[in-house]
């Protein structure tokens, strides 16, 4: 669990008694894990190291419950009721030990990912969402019910969830889901910025991106792409991604070397990824994806390979 969700600490009066069992499976793109969760004794998980927990842990006990104490205040979970454990804040959750439980696992590096293409710019701090999750009614009720369907799918039969072509669409239908059904600290943002449109010699300059982000690119190229002044398609780029051009090509980079890595069943040379994207310069290439991931490549490749040979 430390390698799926980061470290933290497990805690029991009855060891003797621990019956765990995790049944999960990873959608590759952004590497979500879906699956049930018990452990067969009371337990509790303590976040000790909030820094460097990787990943936003969203469960619903299917039976038993649970209580997550954060900041003071003590949050019971049940059947109707799931909680969000997020990075970057002090946490435990006590698990009493009849609970089995849902839980999907999301990375904090896919979360920022799917966030800034939401708000069109980079995160200026951590998304944080609200703990408790409701599993009757509303958007977030939804959302489990979408989630408790795919576990459903992939236990039955995940013949056609081992295609990336058709999970990726799903990833990223699930964290975005999540973004906008539970409300967290960039809500009000989204409700304003989704009703924005690109220009269209934005949309032109970004999909030239996209398309040619393995050649040598240089910032004449976009221009001419876009079809504008440079002082116009800089303007733009900073007003709706916060960016520079090149640097909307570097990030778009990284992104696709990391889904690259997360996506191959097997080993495969960093460097050979890297330089198929038009890094030359490969320790700043290193420097600059452990900056945006908050791990480096060796480490995403080694946490795959792990989970691969798991059957995770």
């Amino acid at each position: 669990m430390s390698g799926i969700c980061g470290p933290h600490r497990l805690q029991t009066s009855t060891p003797e008694r621990v019956r765990f069992h995790h049944s999960a499976n990873v959608f590759k793109s952004m590497a979500t894990t879906l699956g049930t969760l018990s452990y067969g004794t009371d337990v509790t998980i303590d976040i000790e190291d909030a820094e460097h927990f990787s990943s936003y842990s969203l469960s619903l006990p299917l039976v038993g419950e649970q209580e997550l104490s954060k900041n003071g205040s003590v949050v019971k979970s049940n059947r109707d009721q799931g909680v969000i454990i997020s990075p970057n804040e002090n946490q435990m959750l006590a698990i009493s030990g009849d609970c089995r439980k849902v839980q999907v696992v999301i990375t904090r590096a896919a979360m920022r990912v799917s966030l800034e293409s939401m708000l069109q710019r980079p995160l200026d701090m951590p998304l944080r969402f609200e703990p408790v999750m409701d599993a009757v009614d509303g958007a977030s009720a939804s959302w489990w019910r979408m989630a408790r369907y795919f576990i459903a799918e992939l236990e039955h039969s995940n013949e056609l969830y081992k295609q990336v072509a058709f999970t990726r669409d799903i990833e990223s239908s699930l964290i975005k889901g999540l973004i906008l059904a539970q409300p967290n600290n960039y809500s009000e943002e989204l409700r304003n910025v989704l009703g924005v449109k690109l220009p269209h010699y934005l949309i032109r300059a970004k999909q030239y991106i996209h398309d040619n982000a393995r050649e040598a690119l240089h910032l004449e190229d976009i221009e001419v792409a876009a079809g504008v002044s440079r002082f116009k398609l800089l303007e733009a780029f900073k007003k709706y991604f916060a960016l520079s051009p090149m640097v909307y090509l570097k990030k778009y980079r990284l992104n696709a070397v990391r889904q690259e890595i997360l996506e191959h069943d097997s080993v495969r040379n960093i460097s050979a990824i890297a330089m198929g994207w038009g890094f030359t310069h490969l320790g700043r290439f290193s420097a600059e994806y452990r900056k945006l991931f908050d791990e480096s490549p060796s480490m995403t490749l080694q946490r795959n390979e792990a989970r691969r040979m798991r059957g995770v």
